[in-house]
C-alpha cells in the first residue's frame, strides 16, 4: 500500500534562523558588503521603475535577499544587486553608463564584482541559459556565449567561477519576478517566439494578468540547479537550498499540473461547503511539487479548519521549509515576507491547538 501523505520536509532551524531577519525591510542597511551601494543605486531611480511585479527596486533587493539566504560571496550578492544596472537583452533601464562609468561602480563595488555584473550585463543571456540546460558546459567547466549586439557577434569564454555565479543569480532572478504575465509574454523562455504581435495577443498582453504563479519555471530553475552538480562547478559557490540543494529534479508536467490544483483552490473552484475536495486536491498538488511553500501553507490551514493540528503542523513546517529556502515567494500575489508571516501564525495556531471559530477571530491574530 502506498504512502499518499504530502511529503512535508522537516523545517531546518538554521536555516530559518537565516531568513528571519530578511523579514525586515532595512535587512540590506544592515549588511556590510551591500548597505554601502544602496544609497547610490537608489539615487539613479530604482525605486520609481517599473518591474514585472514590483519596482526595479523590489527586484534588485529580492534577488540580493535569495542570495543572502543561499549564503553566497560578497562578489555574487554584490551582481545580484546590481545584476540589470548596465541593461540587458532583457530590459532597457540602464542605471550606469556602461561606456563611461565602470569605474564608478569598480570604486564602489570592487574591479571583481564590477566585473561580473558588466559581463553578465553583456553577455546572451538567453543564450547562456539554453547552454547550460543544454550541457554544454565544458569539461573544465568554462562556457562560450555570445555578447549581446547585433551580428555577427563576438563571444567570450566564461570561466567555471562565472557559469557558477551566474546560474545561481539567474536562479535568484527567475524565481523573484516570474509569474503567470511572463509565462506568457515569454512563452517558451529561452526559446520564446518573438514573432508574435502585442494587437493579436492583446488578452495575454494586460499586466498583471491574473496573477497566477508561474506553470513552468521552477523546473527550470531547478534545471539550473542541477548544472551546479557538474564536477567542474561543484564546489566553486554554496549550492541554493531549493529542490533538495540543488539535486532533485522537477518535471516540467508536474510543475504545470501542481500549479493548476493549487490554482483551482486559490480561486475557489471547488466545493465551498465541505473541504474535504479543497483539501484532497492541495495534497495532490504538494504530491506533484513539494518544493513550493504556498500549497503547504493553504494546505496547513485547511487541516487546522479540520481540527487536524498534526497535520497541520507538518504543513506549516513544510511551507516555512520552503519559503526560507527560496527567500522569494512563488505566488506573487503578497510578497514573500508576507507568506512567511502567516504561515508562523499558522504554525503557531497548530502547536498551541487553537485555531478561530470565529471568522471575525481571524482578524485578531498575531504572533506570539
Amino acid at each position: 500500500m502506498t504512502d499518499d501523505r504530502p511529503p512535508f520536509a522537516p523545517l531546518d532551524e538554521t536555516l530559518l534562523q537565516r531568513a528571519l531577519p530578511l523579514l525586515d525591510d532595512e535587512w540590506l542597511q544592515r549588511d556590510a558588503d551591500l548597505a554601502p551601494v544602496l544609497p547610490v543605486v537608489l539615487a539613479r531611480g530604482v525605486g520609481q521603475d517599473w518591474h514585472k511585479a514590483g519596482t526595479f527596486r523590489h527586484h534588485l533587493v529580492g534577488v540580493a535577499r535569495s542570495l543572502s539566504v543561499w549564503q553566497q560571496p560578497r562578489d555574487v550578492r554584490l551582481l545580484g544587486l546590481l545584476h540589470s544596472v548596465y541593461g540587458n537583452a532583457f530590459v532597457d533601464l540602464v542605471k550606469f553608463d556602461a561606456a563611461s562609468e565602470r569605474r564608478r561602480l569598480q570604486e564602489l563595488v570592487g574591479a571583481e564584482a564590477e566585473h561580473l555584473v558588466h559581463l553578465f550585463c553583456t553577455i546572451s543571456r538567453g543564450q547562456f541559459v539554453q547552454k547550460v540546460l543544454a550541457g554544454e558546459v565544458r569539461q573544465d567547466g568554462t562556457l562560450e556565449v555570445e555578447l549581446n549586439g547585433p551580428a555577427p557577434r563576438s563571444s567570450v569564454r566564461l570561466s567555471a567561477y562565472e557559469v557558477a555565479a551566474f546560474v545561481i543569480v539567474s536562479m535568484a532572478d527567475t524565481i523573484e519576478q516570474w509569474f503567470s504575465w511572463q509565462d506568457e509574454i515569454y512563452s517558451r523562455f529561452p526559446a520564446t517566439d518573438t514573432t508574435r504581435r502585442q494587437a493579436v495577443h492583446w488578452a495575454a498582453s494586460l499586466w498583471p494578468g491574473p496573477m497566477r504563479p508561474t506553470a513552468r519555471m521552477v523546473s527550470q530553475v531547478g534545471a539550473l540547479g542541477q548544472a551546479l552538480q557538474h564536477p567542474a562547478l561543484a564546489g566553486q559557490l554554496p549550492l541554493p537550498p531549493v529542490l533538495g540543494g540543488c539535486t532533485q529534479e522537477l518535471t516540467a508536467q508536474r510543475e504545470a499540473a501542481a500549479m493548476a490544483l493549487y490554482w483551482s483552490v486559490a480561486q475557489l473552484a471547488q466545493p465551498l461547503v465541505d473541504l474535504d475536495g479543497a483539501t484532497s486536491t492541495l495534497e495532490q498538488a504538494v504530491q506533484l511539487n513539494p518544493w513550493v511553500g504556498e500549497p503547504q501553507m493553504v494546505l496547513a490551514q485547511l487541516y487546522l479548519s479540520a481540527g487536524r493540528a498534526e497535520d497541520a503542523s507538518r504543513a506549516a513546517r513544510g511551507a516555512l521549509q520552503q519559503f526560507c529556502a527560496w527567500g522569494n515567494s512563488w505566488d506573487k500575489r503578497v510578497q514573500w515576507d508576507a507568506w512567511v508571516a502567516w504561515t508562523r501564525i499558522l504554525l503557531q495556531s497548530a502547536e498551541e491547538g487553537t485555531w478561530p471559530e470565529r471568522l471575525d477571530r481571524l482578524n485578531n491574530l498575531a504572533l506570539r
